[in-house]
């Protein structure tokens, strides 16, 4: 059976929590760390921790449409990340860090902006919401040591004292929509 397969490419702060949680998602055939937003071509991950390339880490997410619906996409996103801190997320702070829904047509732009518009008017969060609605510009994958980062460092003094607390969290509230 062919899949409907779409694209989507959000910054929610550090990639590596937002990839690894769509990673476990029904429906999603992969998702990758990368930087998008900024004017540096190729960026390196040192140069995009800097904050002057202008870019944020994000997660390009390869997902069944026919299976997971571009608003789960977001609705999952808004669960993983605060949308109402500017330019950071917790102590990751700096451009790099913010909270942007980076489109690639009109129907998703549309959807976005509904979302953003529904969260707002229903007062989920107690400050405004932040998010940046953008168009997909100069996206680059992130190095291979970045994919998978989660996982392949369980060691790793951040994933274990700010990954995992997020990641068990979105799995109680996601259960439903996790891999079997």
């Amino acid at each position: 059976m062919a899949k409907n397969l779409q694209q989507a490419t959000l910054a929610g702060g550090c990639f590596w929590c937002i990839e690894s949680a769509f990673n476990s998602v029904d429906g999603v055939e992969s998702a990758y760390s990368g930087y998008a937003g900024g004017h540096v071509t190729n960026p390196t991950y040192e140069q995009v921790c800097k904050g002057d390339t202008g870019h944020a880490e994000v997660v390009r997410v390869i997902f069944d449409s026919d299976k997971l619906s571009y608003r789960d996409v977001l609705e999952i996103f808004f669960a993983l990340h605060n949308p109402t801190q500017l330019n950071r997320q917790g102590n990751d702070i700096g451009e790099q860090y913010r909270s942007a829904i980076f489109y690639h047509d009109a129907e998703q732009k549309a959807e976005a902006e509904k979302i953003v518009a529904e969260i707002s008017e229903q007062q989920v969060w107690p400050e405004p919401v932040v998010t940046q609605i953008v168009e997909v510009n100069n996206y680059y994958q992130a190095e291979d040591y970045h994919q998978d980062y989660f996982n392949n460092n369980p060691q790793n003094q951040y994933c274990n004292m700010v990954v995992a607390p997020k990641l068990a969290k979105f799995k109680k509230k996601f259960a439903e929509k996790l891999k079997g």
